[in-house]
């Protein structure tokens, strides 16, 4: 449901940015300005690709796992489409995915959430509840032991 409200509302803004520049610009320059954006980002595009294509085979040559130029591969097909949707918010963004250090940057916080969502559905599995429950809750008692106050009854002094 959220991808949907932000798909939704990134396209209302889109199609806000394109008419504020139809007004401001005209046609033909706006008109311009977007085949403009499509051919340098497409050529972008082909450069990254090629380059994440060269180290995805370099990592297979060394017997090393290509999850960086996996990531990379991703990004940067999900840049080509947001520079093919016509739009200049769309060729921003898709532009921030093709430069190698912005990438790196999203790439880490997309490994670091595949991580934990691999350590919860490793968890689930082990104490046999459903794959995407969630994280584990353990269930127990909370005492809260004060120094001035006596240690209950039935209980064991904690260390």
């Amino acid at each position: 449901m959220r991808v949907f409200a932000v798909v939704l509302i990134g396209l209302a803004v889109e199609i806000t940015a394109l008419v504020a520049a139809f007004g401001a610009w005209g046609f033909l320059p706006t008109l311009g300005l977007l085949v403009l954006g499509g051919v340098v980002g497409s050529m972008l595009m082909r450069r990254e690709g090629a380059r994440t294509m060269a180290a995805f085979s370099e990592a297979l040559r060394t017997r090393r796992a290509p999850h960086q130029e996996i990531a990379d591969g991703v990004l940067i097909a999900a840049a080509g489409f947001l520079i093919i949707v016509p739009g200049f918010l769309s060729d921003i963004a898709g532009l921030f995915l093709l430069f190698p250090p912005t990438r790196r940057l999203i790439s880490k916080r997309i490994a670091a959430r595949s991580e934990q969502r691999e350590r919860e559905l490793t968890l689930n599995l082990r104490y046999g509840r459903p794959p995407t429950a969630g994280g584990v809750v353990i269930d127990g008692d909370v005492v809260d032991v004060h120094p001035n106050q006596p240690k209950p009854a039935n209980r064991p002094e904690l260390t």
